[in-house]
């Protein structure tokens, strides 16, 4: 792999995440423009339905970009959605050379970019610093292939294993800098899922709180409406609403209640083990274009998203505090596996520390 197409794609890579929470559900992007050995043009896809990253680095382009290298961390688009195909614009501008980290996920369009520009006599490079932009990427590549929520499970724990003391006391269990670093996963993702046991014990709002971030819409797993109408949750005013999933077991007059409130969107999932089915929420979720869930449930929803094996990623956050209780509540909880072949396997685990606090990052095998 050329050290130099390394360099310029790192960049590129590091421009794309400058739209994170403001692309959903369209990809991150970015691209960087090279004539003579030097950057003349640079980009990403800043928001939902604005232009593309190539657009933007050629409009940014200090200089007449004719046999110039594009570098770009997607496939250049061969269709009209809210743009015309950036991989024309590219062939229209006569540039020589196209770097490309990966190839567009979507089955309905993958290679068709890439086989335009070299139709026109383009060179075309590709998979460079693939992986860094599938991990990029990882929400909508999921989301572009099966039209489901890309799920991130988050946990806090003491060290012994307990999210809360015997009289359930929870906060605050982390510090201060693994709550911020939950705050910009918040603003990257379309939606944060909770439990009605959390909104009725610790009334959350489930904002970002990032200054120019982006809330997320509010999900709550409630099958018999049991949310309290005062609930902080149900009074925010903002542009995304807070959804409530229950079943035809929930009480009627609350129902039609929460269905007069401007920012609430009730949905009726029918009921599996006389709870919400959560496989049937996730479907429909995907269909209204949220394509990330951050959940941060209590256990015994954190037990039914592994059971229903919906988690893509684990994020547990491990503070150095111990509180003990064979009451005390832990992370999973639910009826549980019975037996070890039971248990959800991870992969690619990383570590990070904040502070004391440890965050263990892991995917979920598939396989």
């Amino acid at each position: 792999m050329d050290s130099k197409d390394v360099f310029y794609m790192k960049r590129a890579l590091d421009l794309s995440l400058k739209g994170a929470g403001k692309t959903s559900p369209n990809p991150l992007v970015g691209a960087v423009i090279v004539k003579d050995g030097k950057i003349i043009g640079e980009g990403f896809h800043q928001h939902f339905g604005g232009p593309h990253a190539e657009v933007n680095a050629i409009n940014n382009a200090s200089e007449d970009v004719e046999g110039a290298t594009i570098y770009v961390t997607l496939e250049p688009c061969s269709h009209f959605g809210k743009t015309p195909p950036c991989a024309n614009l590219i062939v229209e501008k006569k540039f020589k050379k196209a770097v490309i980290a990966m190839i567009d996920p979507n089955p309905k369009v993958s290679g068709r970019g890439a086989s335009i520009l070299l139709q026109n006599g383009i060179e075309v490079v590709t998979g460079v610093l693939e992986d860094e932009a599938r991990k990029i990427n990882e929400v909508f590549l999921k989301y572009i292939r099966e039209r489901r929520p890309f799920c991130i499970l988050k946990t806090a724990m003491t060290l012994d294993g307990k999210i809360a003391t015997r009289t359930g006391e929870s906060m605050w269990i982390t510090n201060e800098k693994s709550r911020r670093h939950v705050y910009e996963i918040r603003n990257r993702v379309s939606g944060i899922m909770v439990g009605v046991n959390t909104i009725i014990n610790d009334n959350p709002s489930l904002t970002t709180r990032i200054d120019g971030g982006t809330d997320a819409t509010r999900i709550i797993v409630d099958s018999r409406l049991r949310i309290p109408l005062d609930s902080k949750i149900l009074q925010i005013d903002s542009p995304k609403k807070t959804i409530i999933a229950t079943t035809e077991m929930a009480d009627k007059e609350k129902l039609k209640a929460l269905n007069s409130m401007k920012n609430v969107s009730v949905v009726i999932t029918p009921p599996k083990d006389s709870m919400v089915d959560l496989a049937f929420l996730f479907d429909w979720l995907g269909g209204q274009e949220i394509d990330s869930v951050l959940v941060e449930g209590g256990s015994t929803l954190n037990f039914s998203i592994l059971q229903k094996k919906l988690a893509d990623k684990v994020i547990a956050f491990i503070a150095p505090k111990i509180v003990g209780g064979e009451s005390s509540k832990t992370p999973v909880g639910g009826k549980g596996f019975e037996h070890l072949s039971e248990a959800v396997l991870l992969k690619d685990v990383s570590i990070r520390r904040f502070d004391d606090d440890i965050m263990v990052e892991a995917y979920v095998r598939k396989d």
